[in-house]
């Protein structure tokens, strides 16, 4: 059991982003599991990249981290 008023992380945000060495937070890009028949092959080759967070989801996920 954590102590009274230690911070734990959320772990769902854990599991879903990663956080680069200069700091910048890295996601996967959403709507590619499944269904990419109807994607044009620009779509399938850029989702298989990973994304770099915009600055206010950074702020946000760096809130659920306890990076700040």
């Amino acid at each position: 059991m954590a102590k009274p008023g230690a911070f734990k992380p959320n772990k769902g945000a854990l599991k879903r982003v990663k956080v680069t060495g200069t700091g910048k937070i890295k996601r996967r890009r959403a709507n590619m599991s499944h269904l990419m028949s109807t994607m044009s092959a620009k779509r399938r080759r850029k989702g298989r990249s990973a994304a770099v967070c915009p600055p206010t989801e950074q702020r946000r996920f760096r809130e659920m981290l306890g990076l700040q």
